[in-house]
């Protein structure tokens, strides 16, 4: 691997030695730049947009707009030349010809103006919108702000629909099979475990949402936390000038009702911009569990049936504010205040017959849970974006605060039986709290400059600290009286600083770009489990490159290479040893000598007139850390950890195609494939050496009538392979349809996701001791209405600004 690596660096060291070289040699060329704009003079971001000769309109070049529309082509001869700007929904256009000469440096091509793609269709006027999935050059994007299924769904049920995305029963999320995904909100990460990222993402709504990107192997600028890759969730831009906002109001029901409603503000003065969000709404669902399993003990096997209905209230209050003041035309500075205020309730009802054969029970127990959790946390950031030259050089700073303070009151109230009915023993009556407080602290800074018209050159630097404190206070009741369970009770401190810095330099050539960055992250972590005076120490530091390579074989063929080396670090929940229980068989526990693993990425993409696209991909990844069960022959409990097996590969192809049927019915397919191996030479007594091939097809079909806009969306998974578990397939269906009234102010919409109630998440493991089957159905059949009412002026654009607080978050733990 090493030796690959360095013939890579050779390779692209000589590449750019070359143009370094033929550049002194070259004639004297031009910078051509421009902007592209729509018939309401807004910028138009990510059109394609290409360089023709006057004479003959030949193509010279082709490049994609930025985010504020603005495009430019380097290292151009003296010439007569016009430019055309193409996307979809948009009709083609061009400028008129103009003129380089030998003697200019730079020149600014004319302002393209373009005008939508509407049409005539029996009286009803029809706009064509961005298609629902995108390929862009280093990610994939699902357009969330033109889907019908959008309004009403919250973050999380959207999520589950990006292309090659799963989430599992555990609210786990997978990218192309493979867990250890990077969340991101609006280019900040998330810094929550899984159970605390997915009462969070429940919590936001769709309405909210412009875009979800999935970039499978980032660059590094990016943290290198991630083994397959990240995903960014994008919320929407306001391009509301003056006072402006928008009311949600959404309601929901399957088995039981939910509700949400969100408020949006924005107002500019001057150079004073200021925007808000507030949000509130409950969430009532059910989950329904079922685990049948046996263990085997030196004298005979015991045979469990468990039957669990968990019941699940959240009640949430999200607030966003923040402002931005541009101090002059190159520098804005601004800040972003984030908060949340989460109370849930679980009542869960369990009961597990035991017995000698799977048909008889000798035994029973009935364990009722009554759990009682809060969630407050608050984050600020301070940011400052500096531009200091007209030719791209920028300085950009963010200090971040994070503040987590969850706490869980639970009651645990378990009666045992016989088989007719009567008591058995006396009842165990349990308790415990555990309040959680985790602070974290971020520093950053990003430099970008243009070395020359090809070259541009970026570095950054991060810094950040973690402290969590997770203190399990447990009793067990006495005679009446709860006292206190020293084999329960345990406190778990972990502090971590984390000094990051990267450069990165990008050199682009006629028909091919080149990216090469590196970037390096010290660790120093001590986890302290002070009960039991348990201290892991750990000092280490890690080098992460990359190497982005793009080609352009022609207008409508283009080919790309992609290689990175990434980091995972325990999420701090998968440290901590504390136990969380469903019954006295049935547990959870964390594990304080969990290590990173690191992955090394390739991958490999073609895309087909910008439309097309399949990329094929592989990994491999070393002491990967995997969810496994472990049992206690002597107290016959089964239970759910993190254990790091000896390595993982993954092979994946991904197909994504938009396509149109007619006039009114566009859709859009994409395939994904893939096969995951992994192996361990000692786990539970035995070796694991396995894998599995797999597939996903996710199909959306969308249709324009008589002033309705429809979705229909299905998705189907194979059965699949993830380390000692064999997980069932999962189907299903959702539909939506949308009408805009009052002069497209008000938009009410309609939908139905899960329309067969067909999705469930089974799984059997059966390696080793390990002999279990669990099948899960959770509420996930929903009828939703959603009403949105827009009000304002229309001119300016408002703000939705990023922040540097970055993968720390991504490993907090919670509820949800």
């Amino acid at each position: 691997m090493k030796t690959h690596f360095t013939k890579l660096l050779y390779i692209i060291l000589f590449v750019f030695t070359a143009g370094a070289v033929n550049a002194q040699n070259a004639k004297t060329t031009t910078a051509i730049h421009g902007i592209l704009q729509n018939d309401q003079a807004k910028p138009m971001d990510y059109a394609t947009v290409t360089l023709l000769r006057a004479k003959d309109s030949s193509v010279v070049k082709g490049t994609l707009t930025n985010d504020a529309g603005k495009y430019q082509f380097e290292g151009i001869t003296a010439g007569r030349y016009m430019v055309k700007a193409t996307t979809v929904g948009y009709q083609p256009a061009f400028t008129a010809a103009f003129e380089v000469d030998a003697t200019t440096t730079a020149f600014t091509a004319p302002v393209i103006k373009i005008l939508q793609n509407s049409q005539s269709l029996q009286g009803v006027t029809i706009i064509a919108a961005k298609p629902l999935i995108e390929r862009k050059l280093d990610r994939t994007v699902m357009n969330v702000e033109n889907s019908v299924l959008a309004a009403g769904n919250n973050a999380l049920e959207i999520l589950e629909r990006a292309p090659g995305v799963t989430v599992d029963k555990d609210d786990n999320i997978s990218v192309k099979g493979k867990q250890g995904v990077t969340v991101m909100i609006n280019d900040k990460l998330t810094y929550m475990s899984a159970a605390q990222l997915a009462t969070y993402l429940r919590s936001t709504d769709g309405s909210n949402i412009q875009s979800i990107e999935i970039i499978t192997n980032p660059s590094a600028k990016y943290d290198a936390s991630g083994n397959s890759g990240i995903i960014n969730i994008k919320l929407k831009k306001n391009k509301l000038s003056g006072t402006n906002g928008s009311l949600t109001v959404n309601a929901a029901y399957g088995k039981n009702f939910r509700d949400n409603t969100s408020l949006t503000l924005n107002h500019k003065t001057g150079n004073l911009n200021l925007f808000g969000t507030l949000s509130r709404g409950d969430i009532n669902r059910e989950n329904l569990i079922d685990i049948d399993r046996y263990i085997d003990s030196a004298s005979k096997t015991t045979y469990f049936k468990q039957k669990t209905t968990m019941l699940n209230h959240i009640h949430y209050n999200n607030y966003r504010f923040g402002a931005d003041y541009s101090t002059s035309d190159k520098n804005t500075i601004g800040f972003v205040v984030n908060g949340d205020y989460t109370n849930e309730y679980n009542d869960n009802k369990s009961t597990t017959y035991l017995g000698l054969t799977p048909a008889a029970n000798d035994s029973y127990q009935n364990t009722l849970t009554d759990m009682k959790q809060t969630y407050r946390s608050i984050s600020a950031n301070i940011n400052d974006r500096l531009q200091l030259d007209t030719n791209g050089q920028a300085l950009s700073f963010d200090l971040d605060y994070s503040r987590y303070h969850n706490n869980s009151d639970a009651k645990y109230d378990t009666y045992f039986f016989k088989p007719d009915g009567s008591s058995m023993s006396a009842p165990l009556f349990l308790t415990n709290q555990t309040p959680s407080f985790i602070t974290i602290w971020t520093q950053k800074a990003d430099y970008t400059k243009q070395l020359t018209k090809t070259l541009k050159f970026e570095a950054g630097a991060k810094f950040s600290s973690v402290k969590t404190d997770n203190d399990l206070q447990a009793q067990i009741n006495n005679n009446g009286t709860f006292v206190n369970d020293t084999t329960r009770t345990n406190r778990f401190v972990y502090d971590e600083k984390i000094a990051a810095g990267y450069l990165n330099l990008g050199k682009t050539f006629a028909k091919t770009s080149v990216q090469a960055g590196l970037r390096a992250e010290r660790t120093s972590s001590t986890g302290n489990l002070v009960t039991g005076n348990q201290v892991v120490k750990r000092q280490y530091l890690d080098f992460f490159p990359s190497v982005f390579i793009n080609h352009t074989l022609s207008d409508k063929h283009e080919i790309g290479i992609s290689y990175s080396r990434r980091i995972d670090r325990p999420n701090y929940d998968n440290l901590n040893p504390f136990r969380y229980y469903l019954d006295q068989y049935t547990y959870e526990q964390g594990n304080p000598f969990l290590k990173p693993q690191y992955t090394n990425s390739f991958e490999l993409s073609y895309t087909y007139n910008k439309t097309i696209n399949v990329t094929l991909g592989y990994s491999r990844t070393s002491d990967v850390s995997t969810q496994v069960l472990l049992t206690d022959s002597v107290t016959k409990a089964t239970y759910q950890t993190n254990l790091n097996l000896q390595s993982q590969d993954s092979y994946n192809i991904n197909i994504n195609s938009p396509y149109t049927i007619a006039k009114w019915w566009t859709g859009n397919i994409n395939a994904t494939g893939f096969y995951q191996k992994f192996k361990a030479d000692s786990l539970l007594g035995g070796q694991l050496n396995a894998g599995k091939a797999a597939y996903q097809i996710r199909a959306t079909q969308n249709f324009l009538f008589s002033g309705f806009k429809a979705e229909v969306s299905g998705n189907y998974q194979s059965s699949l392979r993830y380390g000692i578990f064999d997980i069932r397939p999962q189907y299903s269906v959702d539909a939506g349809v949308s009408r805009s009234f009052a002069n497209k102010k008000l938009n009410v919409k309609l939908s139905v996701s899960d329309i067969f109630d067909t999705r469930r998440n089974n799984v059997s493991s059966h390696f080793q001791s390990v002999n279990l089957d669990i099948r899960q159905k959770n509420e996930t059949r929903l009828g939703r209405l959603t009403l949105t009412y827009n009000f304002g002026n229309s001119k300016i654009k408002a703000s939705q600004r990023q922040t540097g607080a970055d993968d720390e978050k991504g490993r907090v733990k919670s509820g949800g």
